[in-house]
């Protein structure tokens, strides 16, 4: 990185802050029912009431921070999947992390009591992704740890779960309520109730990888070379890999199957700040926390008063950027 651009990216994070705040104001205020700047800057200092504060309170404020946590979390984990992969198509609906995380999630839901499932849904969809990781991993290093192979892996694991998902919600009809919007990917029923236990998770596991983010530079530079420098490579790779399967069953465990984020952030934050793994997970989870939100206020804004589940839209730009991808890797071995 020159250094310009070295000087520049303090100034670059800073404005990936402005517009994760801006895009959270947005979000507060736009919707089927407009609540002005005015009023939202009045509930903020506690002198607001009325509609207005119910409707911030009730219904905007968790969707919200359900937009920023999810999307902070999905692009992280999309950033450290593809730094411990070495492959710039893995991500956590490619590989099917999503799937695994949506599997456990259904079981969880059908086998416990409906209290007991919403509170323990982020340590279920943190084990599916988690076990759907190390599948994909492992079937890799069996075939061949080519880009291509991982991407089928993860194609075959994610239709597996998927499955699963579709049996479980077949036999037990009520244990996902709105399974199509949980399938889709879409924040426009969230509660804090189900927010707040992600928000742990995934607010540790942020700040656990940015104090591993030096093991993830000298993990960029090949598994023999980090090996030579003294770095234990396997419990270092198992350990961002158990922490980007947190990050994305946390997001899953309320926001749904969202797919894309962790695909297209990563890649656009790497050509504006460069793949130092501190500068790039700062990024990406400042990036995806305002993608997430805009997209969502597409999503309300786009058919109003009819309403897009989130996950379309970023299917709709995901689908198109991941085709584009692959015809740019044509030249490299795959």
């Amino acid at each position: 990185m020159g250094r310009n651009r070295t000087r520049s990216v303090p100034l670059r994070l800073l404005a990936a802050v402005g517009l994760a705040l801006l895009a959270a104001a947005a979000s507060l205020c736009l919707g089927a029912v407009s609540v002005s700047p005015g009023e939202l800057l009045e509930v903020l200092l506690g002198n607001g009431g009325g509609t207005a504060r119910s409707i911030l309170l009730l219904v905007r404020a968790p969707r919200t921070l359900g937009c920023l946590l999810a999307g902070a979390a999905l692009a992280a984990s999309g950033a450290i999947i593809q730094t411990v992969m070495s492959n710039p198509l893995a991500a956590p609906n490619i590989i099917g992390v999503n799937s695994g995380a949506g599997f456990f999630v259904a079981a969880c839901s059908a086998l416990l009591p409906a209290g007991l499932a919403v509170k323990l849904s982020p340590l279920a969809a943190f084990l599916g992704a988690f076990s759907c990781v190390m599948l994909v991993l492992l079937i890799a290093e069996k075939a061949g740890s080519s880009r291509i192979v991982l991407v089928l892996a993860g194609v075959a694991i994610s239709g597996m779960f998927g499955a699963g998902t579709d049996t479980v919600v077949t036999l037990v009809p009520d244990a996902l309520t709105g399974y199509s919007d949980f399938r889709i990917g879409g924040l426009a029923n969230v509660t804090m109730e189900q927010v707040a236990p992600a928000m742990w998770v995934i607010l540790l596991c942020l700040a656990g990888m940015l104090l591993l983010s030096n093991e993830l530079d000298v993990l960029t530079l090949g598994s023999d070379t980090a090996q030579s420098l003294g770095l234990p490579v396997k419990r270092i790779r198992i350990l961002a890999l158990a922490a980007a399967a947190a990050l994305a069953g946390a997001a899953v465990s309320f926001s749904g199957l969202l797919g894309f984020v962790g695909l297209i952030v990563p890649h656009m934050v790497r050509r504006l700040i460069g793949s130092e793994a501190r500068n790039l997970l700062l990024g990406c989870a400042l990036g995806g926390a305002a993608l997430l939100t805009l997209c969502d206020i597409a999503a309300r804004l786009l058919f109003a008063p009819y309403e897009l589940p989130v996950g379309i839209v970023l299917s709709f730009a995901g689908g198109p950027f991941f085709l584009w991808l692959l015809i740019r890797k044509r030249g490299h071995q795959m």
